[in-house]
């Protein structure tokens, strides 16, 4: 049983902060890279950011500067700290998993990763 639970989402203006959680439950995170994903109505899902097991982060350049990934082993979860919010971050936000055996940077591809939470909303309005 290997389960992954978003959580954090909610309502913010723009220019706001907001930290998402990722919990893992039925395995252990030290041995998977975790991305973060969103969706918006009406458009496809696109990954955004990732850490693998090392800690080394990957980005889209939309993010770079706002969104700082982390993981923390010791809780089994990992972080989406989000700083100047804009209306076009709303979205359904997802954390994935997959397992490495190697060090590499990690991938914002949804076809990588083959453990997925259910989302958790975030919506920046004024």
């Amino acid at each position: 049983q290997l389960h992954l639970v978003e959580s954090g989402g909610g309502l913010v203006q723009p220019g706001g902060s907001l930290r998402l959680s990722c919990a893992a439950s039925g395995f252990t995170l030290d041995r998977y890279d975790i991305g973060w994903f969103r969706q918006a109505p009406g458009k496809e899902r696109e990954g955004i950011s990732c850490i693998n097991r090392s800690g080394v982060t990957n980005s889209v350049d939309s993010v770079k500067g706002r969104f700082t990934i982390s993981r923390d082993n010791n809780k089994n979860t990992v972080y989406l700290h989000m700083s100047s919010l804009k209306p076009e971050d709303t979205a359904l936000y997802y954390c994935a998993a997959v397992e490495r055996i190697f060090f590499r940077r990690c991938v914002l591809w949804l076809t990588e990763y083959n453990y997925w939470g259910q989302g958790t909303q975030v919506t920046v309005s004024s």
